[in-house]
């Protein structure tokens, strides 16, 4: 079953012929070949272009082994081409071909060449964009489905049945083919172990295999929490029964992120206007790799719509900060500088959006307390609780927006009521 993801075939489309390499980002598994090999392609034939001016080279196939030289690789697609007509190039799994970037930059003279490749590995990829590519790539980011688009693909599916599927196995599109809860998990378990962790230690050449594992099952525990990797330290010291410093936490994090698995958000003071760096949050970038870390045991639903909200942010197009706010609060009669949380800051150029997440508001007490750190944000942007109540958005006396998590997700402009 292909899924039309029609966001991001409109962000190829509007590339389309820029002067600039097309990167097609993200986790293993997400669907990038998909968009670009059928999705992408479909359309291309759809506006009349001939197949034989679209050049699909996967370089993760055997079919291409002897193109992971990248001199039999431009020498590939210099055989293919000619100077009168246009030409469009399809490359997967770039980071394959050693010394790729040479190749695309050389191809990238070509006026009548639009090129296109997709990637499993943002540090090295990001790296290429701003310097070999000499700012002349353009990223695009694929993430899972986003739930919107999981829920398009089924049919005579209740909405309550399919968000707590996509809670507890996430949004890759294998996901829509398999079945039975044994498929789903087993798929999960298989693809995180055997992809992913291994791809990373193969990648960097990692000896510590434990404390990578121990890591990732440490931070699926504790996805919304604030932590830094002196407290992830030593939480995996006292586990491992050995000292792990800091440091190699910071560069395991990092290995984690580039490979897409997690996400970081960044603290931010709100009335300082300025990050702060020793906290963070960390989240996973699919829920069901995320349940799977840790044998779908521990699946609190408020913790993981926090983390669905968080990367529904992301798709959509937000850089999404963690905010905080200071106030006074009186204790024994003494007033004492405390920091509260919002739960996300959302930018996109000039909009914001500060947001809680907010299982749900069953008393006055609960109520008060999601309310009050966005009280306390004295500007004029628009602020938001989503509880998981189906309830349709409104406006209480205080000005807050409070909205069901199926109108949030099933509206692609909910953010705007």
């Amino acid at each position: 079953m292909i899924v039309k993801r029609e966001v991001y075939l409109q962000m190829l489309i509007d590339r389309m012929n820029n002067g600039a390499i097309k990167v097609i980002t993200g986790l293993r598994r997400s669907g990038k070949s998909i968009l670009l090999f059928n999705i992408f392609y479909d359309y291309l034939l759809s506006i009349g272009t001939n197949p034989n001016n679209i050049i699909k080279i996967d370089l993760d196939s055997e079919q291409f082994e002897d193109l992971l030289d990248y001199k039999k690789l431009g020498q590939y697609i210099r055989s293919k081409i000619n100077e009168t007509e246009k030409f469009y190039i399809f490359l997967d799994e770039v980071q394959f071909c050693k010394n790729f970037e040479k190749v695309l930059n050389g191809l990238n003279r070509y006026e009548n060449l639009d090129i296109y490749v997709t990637g499993s590995n943002s540090k090295f990829l990001s790296t290429d964009i701003l310097t070999e590519f000499r700012g002349r790539g353009d990223e695009i980011r694929v993430y899972p489905l986003s739930f919107s688009e999981y829920y398009s693909a089924l049919t005579n599916v209740e909405f309550s049945v399919a968000f707590n599927d996509y809670l507890i196995y996430g949004g890759l599109p294998r996901m829509l083919a398999l079945k039975t809860e044994q498929q789903k998990s087993k798929y999960l378990t298989d693809l995180f172990k055997e992809t992913y962790l291994k791809d990373i230690v193969d990648r960097n050449h990692l000896r510590g295999e434990e404390t990578l594992y121990k890591l990732v099952d440490i931070l699926a525990s504790s996805v919304g929490s604030l932590t830094s990797p002196n407290k992830l330290s030593k939480t995996a010291s006292s586990v491992l029964g050995k000292s792990i410093s800091d440091k190699t936490i910071r560069t395991y994090i990092d290995h984690l992120k580039n490979a897409f698995l997690i996400n970081e958000a960044q603290r931010f003071d709100i009335k300082g206007k300025q990050y702060l760096s020793s906290l963070q949050k960390i989240y996973y970038a699919d829920l069901g790799l995320r349940n799977a870390r840790l044998n779908f045991r521990q699946n609190e639903q408020p913790h993981l719509m926090e983390n669905l909200i968080y990367n529904e942010l992301l798709y959509r197009g937000y850089n999404v900060d963690v905010g905080i706010v200071e106030i006074n609060e009186k204790i024994n009669g003494k007033y004492t500088q405390k920091q509260i949380e919002v739960d996300f800051v959302c930018n996109q150029g000039s909009k914001r959006y500060y947001i809680q997440s907010a299982y749900a508001l069953p008393t006055e007490s609960k109520t008060n307390k999601e309310l009050r750190p966005l009280l306390n944000v004295n500007d004029f942007f628009k602020k938001i609780v989503i509880v998981r109540e189906d309830i349709k958005p409104y406006s209480n006396e205080q000005g807050i927006t409070i909205m069901g998590i199926r109108y949030f997700l099933l509206n692609n402009n909910s953010l705007e009521f």
